[in-house]
């Protein structure tokens, strides 16, 4: 036996897979500790109802009343983006020093943009009130709402917010009322309400990734 022999390191056993990179494997565990792959399911079900309402005409199919259905199920999307902020753990990513401000940036953002293709695909080819542009709309919007909520309440009640600027919009409409600031009621070409939309969803998403959700102290040990 030579000496090269000797320090030569032994051959991986055939069939090993080759470990998977930190960045995935921490990108996997923090998607899973806010539950998001339910989420994503939970996305999923609310196109599949909208697809099923624009199909069997559960509401009025023209008219201002039409966007109310519609209404409720791009609010309940962007509350389930919000409630994934929620962790069991609290930010344990704090360990992981400058990378969890990216993860709530990624997790937040990607879902916001798979819930509006996931609704813009429960909508295809069915006659959706006002068009794709307002569905967008109100999904980024909400969620800014959502994600400026867990601010205060955290992850789990950051959905509280949204729906109640839902029953407010909801009041909105039948008053026929023409503020920016209640872009769910407003047409897809209002200037003022894509805005106030887009302001909100830029202010939410760039204060929880600096900030993150609010956490109990006993979350973060």
């Amino acid at each position: 036996m030579t000496a090269a022999e000797l320090v030569k390191p032994p051959a991986a056993p055939a069939g090993t897979t080759r470990p998977i990179p930190a960045g995935i494997r921490l990108t996997w565990l923090h998607l899973r500790s806010r539950h998001v792959p339910t989420g994503v399911l939970a996305l999923a079900v609310c196109g599949g109802v909208l697809r099923a309402e624009l199909y069997w005409h559960w509401a009025f199919s023209s008219g201002p009343n039409a966007q109310q259905v519609p209404m409720i199920i791009e609010a309940g999307a962007a509350a389930v983006i919000a409630v994934t902020a929620y962790s069991p753990f609290g930010e344990t990513e704090r360990a992981t020093g400058r990378w969890l401000p990216y993860l709530r940036l990624f997790a937040a953002a990607g879902m916001c943009g798979l819930a509006i293709a996931l609704l813009q695909l429960g909508a295809a080819g069915e006659s959706l009130n006002e068009g794709v542009p307002v569905l967008a709309r109100n999904v980024i919007g909400i969620t800014g709402i959502g994600l400026l909520c867990s601010l205060a309440t955290g992850g789990l009640l950051a959905w509280t917010l949204p729906m109640g600027y839902l029953a407010f919009c909801q009041y909105a409409l039948l008053q026929a009322w023409t503020a920016p600031w209640t872009w769910p009621v407003r047409p897809p070409a209002d200037r003022g309400a894509w805005i106030c939309a887009c302001a909100v969803f830029a202010a939410g998403l760039l204060l929880f990734t600096i900030r993150g959700p609010h956490t109990r102290l006993s979350d973060d040990g």
